[in-house]
């Protein structure tokens, strides 16, 4: 009996060490993937525009809303290294994989080109390149850039005629139709419409003005260029060509800040009246000052 007893607790003691007992530890519940977490920052919205209330969140075939700065992705990612896009969406700007594109409109009567809209709603993108590992929680912060900047056109005309002046309409050429999300190049060469509005009174009373919105400018210029018409028909419509290429050479480069231009508007005497009136002596001015006519 004692030897029987012996061999059977030395059998146990065998079992009891060979079994391993132990169990990995994980950090999270997602030991094989990652979890992300954004937090975005908009700290690059220009004085007195409105961060966007959602945000679209988007890698791969991908797209998803967030309607909180910070923003935990449901989805989980294996290890690797990504790159998710983000931006809002907005009137006038659908954006379709990476390429955001400003809408068309309808060429304005006396115009020709290629138009797109003047007036699009604000537009945000931020862009995050990361590598994550399995069982983490990774929290990223991604500032979003506006990417939408307003220009106002001030021209002050010069000489007897100006004071007879009933309307001004004008285009500008290589505004920005597209955006790459993901380069932050701007395409598509095109043009807008310039709706010009007199100032009636304060400092700048007598000058026009016209403020539109830009994704940016490319190409290889940029040029006004628009009829100027007045009462009654007289004198005849004159026409308005100005180059704004070096005025907005670094346009692109600061779009939370507004950019205000101001020229002055010269009439070219011709043999039987006016000839073509050229906009000369760009500069960046602060404010515009004066009020206009109410119809």
């Amino acid at each position: 009996m004692k030897t029987t007893l012996f061999i059977t607790l030395i059998g146990a003691l065998f079992l009891w060490g060979s079994c391993d007992v132990s169990e990995p530890i994980y950090e999270t519940p997602h030991p094989e993937q990652a979890q992300i977490t954004v937090s975005a920052n908009w700290s690059d919205v220009g004085q007195g525009i409105t961060k966007p209330s959602s945000y679209q969140v988007a890698y791969g075939s991908t797209a998803l809303t967030a309607t909180s700065d910070t923003y935990t992705i449901p989805n989980l990612f294996a290890p690797g290294n990504y790159t998710v896009y983000f931006y809002n969406a907005v009137t006038g700007i659908p954006v379709k994989g990476t390429t955001a594109r400003v809408g068309e409109t309808t060429v304005p009567q006396g115009l020709s080109g290629h138009f797109i809209e003047s007036l699009p709603g604000w537009f945000f993108t931020g862009k995050l390149q990361a590598g994550v590992q399995k069982d983490t929680n990774h929290d990223f912060e991604v500032k979003m850039h506006q990417q939408v900047r307003q220009l106002t056109i001030v021209v002050e005309p010069k000489g007897e005629t100006g004071d007879h002046i009933k309307s001004i309409t004008a285009s500008l050429s290589g505004v920005a139709g597209t955006l790459d999300i993901d380069s932050e190049e701007h395409g598509t060469a095109s043009d807008i419409l310039l709706d010009f509005t007199k100032i009636s009174s304060g400092t700048d009373a007598g000058k026009w003005f016209a403020t539109v919105r830009l994704l940016g400018v490319t190409g290889s210029g940029q040029r006004l260029s628009g009829t100027m018409a007045f009462t009654g028909g007289s004198p005849n419509d004159i026409t308005l060509d100005s180059d704004l290429t070096t005025a907005l050479a670094n346009f692109n480069a600061d779009k939370k800040t507004p950019l205000t231009l101001g020229g002055e508007v010269v009439e070219t005497p011709s043999g039987v009246g006016l000839g073509p009136a050229t906009i000369q002596g760009w500069q960046e001015q602060s404010t515009i000052s004066g009020e206009v006519e109410s119809e």
